[in-house]
């Protein structure tokens, strides 16, 4: 028994070292730290800062079908918060999504659509479509977009889905929480920002929150949904 107890002891150093080391995500106050101070620039040393985002129906705007309610989806509650917190800063966002599209579309359209507005900061956001292609053909679109964007130096943002009311959000195994998943291993293989918008209504809904409060219809969020995703953006602008 002592002998077996020195040889655990003798061979622990070299299991911990042979073990691989898991990258973990980078930093919420760093990752933008370029970006930031970018954004606290005056006039005449500032310039615009480009906020794209790219994706589906949701941060297209869509509410309850077909209204598309601009103003209140996250992308434009993002612009009113940032504004608060940056009076300086000349911000655009630019709104690439489509209703419908899922990401293997999306990449079909990045360089022509997206790539030309130079983004500063890009925001992916495709997983609820994503559902009808697969974990493993959206897995190569969202790679596809990522490794276009990181050669030219954009800082990158992926979002998990927001909610589907036919999904249980406490379930472990439904294929919307298998594509966050693998958004959340994207982010980490990348070492890219991750609004990881899924856990945040699922955290709600674990807490005892009604969930369909939050959405205008099945699977679009109204102002209080986006809001919840919004405010989980900011926290990469904030200090």
């Amino acid at each position: 028994m002592q002998k077996v107890a020195f040889l655990i002891l003798y061979l622990l150093p070299t299991i911990l070292i042979a073990q691989p080391k898991l990258a973990s995500l980078p930093g919420i106050k760093e990752y933008l730290k370029p970006i930031k101070e970018e954004l606290i620039k005056e006039w005449p040393n500032n310039h615009t800062i480009n906020l794209v985002f790219h994706g589906h129906s949701v941060p297209a705007g869509y509410f309850k079908t077909p209204v598309v309610n601009t103003m209140d989806a996250y992308p434009y509650q993002v612009l009113r918060l940032l504004k608060e917190k940056y009076p300086y800063a000349v911000i655009n966002v630019i709104n690439m999504a489509i209703g419908g599209e899922n990401s293997q579309s999306g990449q079909k359209r990045f360089e022509s659509d997206v790539l030309c507005h130079k983004p500063d900061v890009l925001f992916i956001d495709y997983a609820l479509n994503d559902r009808g292609l697969g974990l493993v053909t959206a897995k190569t679109a969202w790679e596809k977009m990522i490794v276009e964007a990181q050669k030219r130096g954009i800082k990158i943002l992926l979002l998990t889905p927001s909610p589907d009311l036919s999904v249980d959000l406490l379930d472990p195994n439904t294929n919307l929480e298998q594509h966050a998943k693998q958004i959340r291993s994207l982010a980490n293989k990348y070492q890219l920002g991750l609004v990881d918008s899924y856990a945040q209504f699922r955290d709600i809904k674990a807490a005892g929150g009604n969930i369909e409060d939050y959405m205008s219809q099945i699977n679009h969020p109204n102002a209080k949904g986006h809001a919840v995703i919004a405010n989980e953006i900011l926290k990469y602008f904030l200090d």
